[in-house]
């Protein structure tokens, strides 16, 4: 697979563990970026770092603040903000298990690609995706990665599974503050067949492929046509310009669900495999001095 995993670990259901590899699902969509150029000089627009009546700062001397009260900050440093970085996990456990429809749209924020990690995953792997289908649930847990904690949701997905993380609750607005002035009447039952009618002629299967970024390709052809105009471009001077996993995590799949199964809540955890020691970096070869371009 040409792309790299996101995360690496084992997605675990009381005694069973399963080694998986996670990949973003989605790509950032084809913006048009700026930057801000001075006309008359063709250079680019640099920010500094500037305190009132001071002028600009060394960014040594820069600290977070958390504003307790107006124009009052409670000061902290990069090390005391990464003590507190949870340190990422290589388990996500399956806590609990809820109808799909259950979860609103609203919570749901990116999603991932689940995949076995190895051959030898793939059979618990295949067991657990069709137990959600056939259940129609989705599982969720809580899994660290990064610094932070993401609440997570696993569905199947065709041959596959899909991880998505999920708000947390303070995270979305409620409804009802934006629709509680909206009346709560019948239609007109005329109105209403006549949506209905216009609703079954548009109807068909969704292919995302129709959709594309109308407001992207006029810019792009904007930039394409001033391109080949004579006087229109500025050459611009701007020189300042994990451990694997995979190990010999062996079950007898049939063996660990029906323990898991004899005394609920009794059974003890599985000790989490240890990461193999990562392998010392290998020291850069010196970069090679650019030759001077010619005046």
């Amino acid at each position: 697979m040409a792309a790299r995993a996101y995360w690496q670990g084992q997605i675990r259901l009381a005694l069973v563990s399963i080694p998986v590899e996670i990949y973003s699902a989605t790509r950032s969509g084809a913006s048009i970026a700026f930057h801000q150029v001075h006309e008359p000089s063709g250079k680019r627009i640099k920010y500094e770092k500037v305190v009132p009546g001071l002028g600009a700062i060394d960014t040594d001397e820069i600290m977070k603040g958390f504003e307790v009260e107006k124009g009052e900050y409670v000061l902290l440093d990069q090390d005391e903000i990464d003590a507190v970085k949870l340190e990422s996990k290589k388990t996500l456990e399956l806590t609990q298990f809820v109808d799909a429809h259950e979860i609103d749209v609203l919570y749901y924020e990116k999603p991932y690609f689940v995949v076995p990690a190895d051959d030898l995953a793939e059979e618990a792997f295949v067991v657990l995706r069709e137990a959600l289908k056939r259940t129609k649930k989705v599982g969720l847990g809580q899994l660290a990665m990064r610094g932070r904690e993401y609440v997570v949701s696993l569905k199947p997905c065709g041959r596959g599974m899909v991880l998505e993380t999920l708000r947390y609750a303070d995270e979305v607005h409620k409804a009802q503050g934006y629709f509680r002035d909206i009346p709560d009447a019948e239609p007109d039952e005329d109105l209403l067949s006549l949506a209905e009618t216009l609703i079954e002629k548009k109807s068909a299967k969704f292919d995302p492929a129709t959709f594309h970024d109308r407001y992207v390709d006029a810019l792009k052809g904007l930039i394409e046509r001033k391109q080949k105009q004579k006087g229109n471009r500025k050459i611009i001077d701007d020189k300042d310009g994990g451990a694997d996993p995979r190990g010999g995590n062996v079950v007898d799949l049939m063996a660990a669900l029906k323990k898991s199964l004899e005394k609920p809540g009794a059974a003890k955890k599985a000790p989490a495999e240890k990461a193999p020691a990562k392998k010392p970096a290998a020291k850069k070869a010196p970069a090679k001095t650019p030759a001077k371009k010619r005046a």
